[in-house]
């Protein structure tokens, strides 16, 4: 199997567990790879007053950083976007979190406001 098709097995596997672990934690999944113009956000999390849109980032091992460290300005600037889009003619009577949720073999972190409109 190509190195592409076991990378996308393993995330698709990272967000299926991410999206598990969100529920137990009491979230609604409003979305998954939901796609705009901006590109695809994993997951659209809701909790109480909370829109989360969720990154999440699956690695085998730490051979080249953290999970979160591969979330990059450019990323941030699409997450932003996206979360406009979304909201778009739709009630925005939220408050808007960024996260991201690290799957590795240890186990998930969830990282709450782990950036914000202003880090772009």
């Amino acid at each position: 199997m190509a190195i592409n098709g076991i990378k996308r097995r393993l995330g698709f596997s990272g967000e299926g567990a991410a999206a598990r672990y969100l529920k137990r934690q009491g979230y609604r999944i409003a979305a998954r790879n939901f796609r705009c113009p901006f590109g695809e956000v994993d997951i659209i999390a809701e909790k109480g007053d909370v829109v989360a849109f969720v990154e999440v980032k699956t690695r085998s091992s730490e051979a080249f950083g953290t999970p979160a460290e591969a979330v990059d300005a450019r990323r941030i600037r699409r997450y932003s976007d996206a979360a406009r889009f979304y909201f778009s003619g739709r009630e925005a009577d939220k408050t808007v979190r960024f996260d991201i949720v690290e799957v590795t073999k240890d186990g998930i972190n969830h990282i709450e406001n782990a950036f914000d409109f202003g880090d772009t």
